[in-house]
């Protein structure tokens, strides 16, 4: 009987030792919970989203289409088009097409990109349930963002 009531004894001992281990980390921690819906989420340096063309100081794109993001792309899911117009040295880049799809965030085509034209962007919440929304005019969403 005595070793009942000193299972009982040492038991409810370890129960408020550890209840107050539990007290303590509560008032001493800070919180790192986020409220996701109501407060939007800093993405850290190192995030890598869809690539994104780079704009230059007017606004338009660095790209010189020079085709190397998309050779490089081991998943094929980069189309860069161009072409030659008068007047204007260099081609000038008509479509920039990424099928976020078949992409596996590898980084090669920024990786390999000479004049700097692309980047990682933050988007973060991308959820659709058709595949035609991960088909990304990167060149008209350039526009967009110089509106």
């Amino acid at each position: 009987m005595g070793a009942y009531f000193k299972e009982i004894f040492t038991g409810t001992k370890s129960l408020f030792v550890g209840l107050g281990i539990t007290i303590k980390q509560m008032l001493t921690v800070k919180v790192v919970t986020e409220q996701y819906p109501h407060e939007a989420p800093r993405m850290k340096a190192r995030f890598r989203g869809h690539i994104e063309l780079n704009p230059n100081e007017d606004g338009g794109t660095k790209c010189i289409v020079c085709g190397m993001c998309q050779r490089s792309c081991p998943s094929g899911c980069i189309t860069v088009q161009g072409e030659k117009r008068e007047g204007v040295k260099g081609k000038v880049l008509t479509k920039y097409q990424l099928d976020f799809t078949k992409c596996s965030l590898c980084g090669i085509c920024v990786e390999s990109c000479r004049p700097g034209a692309i980047r990682f962007s933050k988007d973060y919440n991308l959820a659709s349930t058709r595949k035609e929304d991960y088909v990304f005019d990167l060149l008209k969403r350039l526009e967009e963002m110089n509106k």
